[in-house]
Parts: structure tokens; sequence; C-alpha cells
């Protein structure tokens, strides 16, 4: 095999690695960092794919905080459910790029975990 030529992941993987974004609409960043603890000596694809997923729900925690704090002024309730949406539906394209063996990358995604 060329070493030039990407490695296709399994079909485990790719499971693995849509359960790591999926599971973030549910446990925010706990699913994700779980999965990336756990498999990140296993497979580079699970190990990227969960990492991303782990910098995107730590990017949504964040956005949920500074969203509370500016509920005390009113203006942080709109941000609320503006969040939920852009979790739900970012999650499930990462799902679907990541079921098919595609490296998805969130945008406007703080990429804390290296």
């Amino acid at each position: 095999m060329d070493q030039l030529e990407p490695r296709v992941p399994s079909k485990d993987e790719c499971n693995i690695a849509m359960l790591a974004h999926l599971l973030g609409i549910f446990t925010g960043f706990l699913g994700a960092l779980i999965i990336w603890i756990m498999k990140k000596d296993d497979s580079a694809y699970i190990s990227e794919q969960a990492k991303e997923a782990l910098n995107f729900q730590i990017t949504i925690t964040i956005g949920f905080v500074i969203a509370w704090v500016l509920a005390f002024i009113l203006i942080g309730l709109i941000f609320f459910p503006i969040l939920l949406v852009l979790n739900l539906i970012f999650c499930i394209i990462a799902a679907m790029a990541a079921s098919k063996g595609q490296a998805y990358r969130y945008p406007f995604t703080l990429r804390l975990v290296q």
C-alpha cells in the first residue's frame, strides 16, 4: 500500500466515530471525551473524529456559559435556542460524514484538545 494513500476506516471505526458526534447532542462533551480516552490509541480515525467532536462540544459549552451570563441582561436568552439548534444540526452533519468514513471538521470551533 502506498504511504500517500489514506487508509479507509472500517465500518466499526465509522460507527464509533459517528457515535462520538451523536453523543454530543445528549451528553455534551462527556460522550466524546470517553470515546476519545478509550479509543485514541486504537484508531487514528476514531481519535481524530472524537477529538473534533470533543472540541466542538467544549466550544458549545463555553457558548452556553456565555449565554447564561448574558441572560442576566436578557440578551442571553436569545442565544440558548440558537446554540441548541446549531449543536443538533452540526452533530447530525458530522455523524453522517463519519458514518461514510469521511473526516469532518466543525466550523467555528476552538481547537483546545490537540
